[in-house]
């Protein structure tokens, strides 16, 4: 795509921080775009640079509020399009209604696949995303999709712990593959909490299988919102004796109930990505970049290079 083409990164109002840190990697200046609302609540985009024939990257985690920043991006793109941009693709850091991915119960929707739709209809070439909660969405989707992972940023971070004393906990039985991968990198072992979910926000740890006893515990999952599992985890892990519990999620989209169980202390850390933009002062929260990967990947789709190789995990 690099034969004469220019590459610009433009964003929407979800995660303005992140793209300006994925242009600082690059080297390049953040788009001129409005991105705005009218009084009637309807959303309004303008591109204030010239993208005719431009390879165009649009920025936004549709993160809440999830309706208005995907009704930005919808719309970003099929101005994109109508501005004569070669090349647009949809960078979403984090893919809202991913969990909405099949038929679990009688009359309700397949949303995910309902979106991938929509932005497939606004014009998109491809996607460019990260640690999706149901992998198979990629096939949702009549265009190219680049699902990265976050999982060497955070072994990036972990490498210089002491795993001798870890175990890798799912927080329910549903995580045990991601939980099996960093078991199998970090040398520890593993273990799963057996969950009942009583509500949308509400979760009951039940029992739990692996080493606890004064273990240091890491549970692994792909996005917390209310924080009921994993505080429901961590409380019964230090009733069993764990020393310390942490958590490690790609998506940090907490909510005040979610922001209220961390308070609570029964998780030491939670550590996360900049995915998603929001206040984490008050909070037990270690954010780290994931800006560095999602330019690198930018950079190679914009010259047509492989990116398969930011899938591994150097220095393991």
């Amino acid at each position: 795509m690099q034969n004469g083409t220019t590459l610009k990164i433009f964003s929407g109002n979800s995660n303005q921080p992140l793209a300006r840190e994925i242009c600082e990697y690059l080297d390049i200046p953040l788009g001129d775009a409005l991105v705005t609302t009218f009084p009637d609540s309807e959303s309004f985009v303008r591109f204030n640079e010239n993208i005719r024939g431009a390879d165009v990257f649009l920025v936004q985690s549709t993160s809440p509020p999830a309706n208005q920043h995907l009704m930005e991006l919808l719309i970003m793109i099929d101005a994109a399009k109508r501005a004569s941009a070669a090349r647009v693709t949809a960078v979403l850091p984090f893919f809202g209604y991913a969990r909405q991915d099949r038929k679990d119960q009688p009359r309700v929707p397949i949303t995910s696949k309902l979106v991938a739709n929509l932005l497939v209809a606004a014009g998109a070439n491809r996607v460019l995303t990260m640690d999706l909660h149901a992998q198979q969405i990629q096939g949702f989707f009549d265009i190219p999709v680049d699902h990265l992972y976050a999982s060497p940023v955070f072994f990036e971070d972990l490498k210089n712990k002491d795993p001798g004393n870890m175990t890798i906990f799912s927080p329910d039985v549903g995580g045990m593959k991601m939980a099996s991968a960093y078991s199998g990198v970090l040398g520890c072992p593993i273990g799963f909490v057996a969950k009942r979910r009583t509500g949308a926000s509400t979760v009951e740890a039940m029992n739990l299988v692996g080493e606890v006893e004064g273990r240091e515990i890491l549970l692994v999952d792909d996005m917390t919102e209310t924080a009921g599992t994993l505080t429901a985890a961590a409380n019964l892990l230090k009733e069993r004796g764990a020393k310390s519990v942490s958590a490690l999620v790609s998506h940090c989209v907490l909510n005040d109930t979610g922001m209220e169980r961390l308070r609570q202390g029964f998780l030491d850390e939670l550590i996360t990505t900049n995915t998603v933009d929001m206040e984490t002062e008050d909070l037990p929260i270690r954010r780290l970049s994931v800006a560095p990967l999602l330019g690198e990947a930018i950079r190679r789709t914009h010259t047509d290079s492989s990116i398969s190789s930011l899938f591994q995990v150097k220095g393991f």
